[in-house]
């Protein structure tokens, strides 16, 4: 019998655990960010959220910090200062960071032909470079927090329109999501073994950006996915925190759908 085959199997409390690891969620106030931010306080982790709003970060703190640990910042990540002075805001007092929740993005519908120029550069600034600029100054702390038998983690939000064509004219939110799924290929390439860096997917939640949708069509596209019904808040939060505990450690540059199977049953 070698070494491992004696070593006692890990408990599923001590596979799945995060807590006591610190957790930044951009965009954590609303939303799918709200859905990740409230399962990783209950879990025990330290959670900071961002947003650009800062009577939005008090609200959240207010509500969630009965539960556990949470702080929050105001941040526009929209731009490559923005996504700094969050990360130097985060740096003045933690030394490590063990999972950045890269969630903060915008969406933008309208007919083809009312495509403008801003509508790419307000979506693909926050979605895309956001994302690449809050990694990139996250990095430091991040690689402190990672162990060989612990890696840091990212964890980049896309969504199933970035894996199909989506029913509304959602051009540059749609390319801006794919664009998210392949820098997360990208990333867990090059920060592999020390970071693990994976996206997740989501269907249909209610979260801000599909509150008008699901308000003219909700039973509709409930009906439409094979589980029948809408995400829940643990839906999403659960994925994240498996993504970020023990159990995720050998899981990097991986898109999951998380949407009811709407998109990997078509």
């Amino acid at each position: 019998m070698t070494d491992h085959d004696a070593d006692a199997p890990t408990t599923p409390a001590d596979l799945f655990s995060v807590r006591g690891k610190t957790v930044m969620i951009t965009g954590g106030t609303s939303g799918i960010g709200r859905m990740i931010a409230g399962g990783f306080v209950a879990a025990g982790a330290e959670v900071i959220v961002a947003s650009r709003k800062a009577d939005a970060c008090e609200e959240t703190v207010s509500d969630l910090s009965r539960f556990g640990q949470i702080s929050a910042i105001p941040a526009d990540l929209s731009s490559e200062d923005g996504a700094k002075a969050l990360a130097d805001a985060v740096a003045a007092d933690h030394d490590r960071v063990h999972v950045l929740i890269n969630n903060a993005g915008a969406t933008w519908g309208a007919p083809l032909v009312e495509h403008d120029a801003a509508s790419w550069d307000r979506v693909l600034n926050l979605n895309v470079q956001g994302v690449f600029h809050t990694t990139k100054f996250f990095l430091p702390m991040l690689e402190a927090a990672s162990d060989p038998e612990d890696p840091a983690r990212i964890i980049n939000i896309g969504s199933i329109d970035g894996l199909r064509s989506p029913i509304l004219e959602t051009y540059s939110y749609s390319a801006s999501k794919a664009a998210v799924h392949h820098l997360t290929r990208h990333l867990a390439k090059n920060l592999a073994p020390r970071i693990t860096v994976n996206a997740v997917s989501p269907g249909p939640f209610q979260s801000k950006m599909m509150r008008a949708t699901l308000a003219a069509a909700g039973d509709a596209i409930a009906n439409a996915t094979p589980m029948k019904r809408i995400g829940r808040d643990d839906d999403m939060a659960g994925t994240a925190i498996f993504l970020a505990s023990r159990a995720g450690s050998y899981l990097t540059g991986a898109v999951i759908p998380v949407d009811g199977g709407m998109f990997t049953t078509a």
